[in-house]
Parts: C-alpha cells; structure tokens; sequence
C-alpha cells in the first residue's frame, strides 16, 4: 500500500501522511517498508527508487534514464525554467530572505517580470518584509522549490565556495580545449602550406 500511495502522488508524502492514511503502521514501520522496497528495486535493477525530498518520500526514476524520459515527455518541456529564472531562483535560495532592490543589484537587471514567474510557478513567496524604508518584500523558496531542484531542504544545496570551484573548473578545461583547438588549427595550417610548397617544388 506504502508503494501505491508514492506512486499515485505527484507530490512527496511524509511519513506521517503515510501512516496516517494506512492503518496500524507508524512512521518508524513506513520508513522500514520504504528501505525494503528500494532493495528490492535496486536487487531487481528497477528503473525506479523512492527518494528523501522536500519533507517527504517520492518517487523518481534513475538518472541513466533521463535522456529516454526527455525524449518522450516533449509536452512537459514548456514547464522548464528559463536561464534567467534558474538565477533568479538561485539568487533567492542562496540569499534568502531577499528583497527585489537586492536581486536586481546581483543581477544587474530588473527582475520584475522573472520574479512573477517564480511566484506564479510558486518556487518563492514572500516570506515577510524587510526593516529598511518602506518595509520591502522579503523572497525565500518553497516547499515546490525543493520538489523541482530534487532537494530535501536548502541545506543540500551546494556551497558557494563548491560552485565557484566547479566553474573555474569549467573555466580551465574549456581555455585547455580552445589551446587544442588552435594548436590543431595551426599545425593543419603548416601541414597544408607545406604541402602546397612541395607541390611548387615537383
């Protein structure tokens, strides 16, 4: 039953909804049954596990099987994020609570229009106001924000320090990369110039 209830939810069930909902079995005895199921899936090499996420249990299917689902879900495609909004959106998790004047002052733009989309997708809210004149609106995210990035709270979340690290990683290989390339180019370039040399030559 614990099994039919994950797979019919589009949403994360916790163990206490859970044990709620079937009789005679508290969250301890749920959580049990959920770690027997993902051995079973992972014995069988199912396609499939349940995972820990924004308060609650849900079930996903593997990464391998990502490019498969993307291929055969194109209507759902409309409902991803634009760059500008995964920014936005990340600046808010980030640094929360955030006004507006402070989104826009990282971002260098007017965030108005991304803002409105967050709220409408309901990935932030508006969490309180702030203390500085004219009591701003304050922005953090949302349970749904945790349930679209497949996080289980903010704290999963990858450090500053961890991401600036990853794209200076980027950085290097992709200036490594664009070294190759030209190396390539001008030894093509030499190749075929003495090539067209040796061919004046005979």
């Amino acid at each position: 039953m614990v099994e039919a209830m994950l797979f019919a939810s589009s949403s994360p069930l916790s163990l206490v909804k859970l044990s709620s909902t079937i009789k005679d079995l508290g969250p301890a005895q749920v959580k049990s049954i959920i770690e027997e199921l993902n051995q079973r899936y992972r014995e069988g090499n199912h396609s499939f596990t349940i995972r820990k996420i924004a308060s609650g249990y849900q079930m996903f299917s593997l990464p391998e099987y990502s490019e498969l689902i993307y291929q055969i879900s194109a209507d759902r495609r409309s409902s991803r994020l634009s760059v500008q909004a995964l920014e936005t959106a990340a600046i808010v998790a980030y640094h929360q609570p955030i006004t507006k004047t402070k989104i826009n002052r990282i971002r260098g733009v007017n965030s108005e229009g991304v803002l409105s989309t967050l709220l409408e997708r309901e990935l932030i809210c508006v969490v309180g106001r702030g203390d500085s004149v004219g009591r701003p609106l304050l922005y953090g995210t949302t349970k749904k924000f945790l349930c679209y990035f497949g996080l289980y709270s903010v704290e999963q979340l990858p450090k500053i320090e961890e991401l600036e690290a990853f794209l200076k990683g980027k950085e290097d290989l992709l200036s490594t990369r664009e070294k190759i390339q030209q190396k390539t180019k001008e030894e093509i370039a030499v190749s075929e110039k003495e090539s067209l040399e040796l061919r004046d030559n005979l």
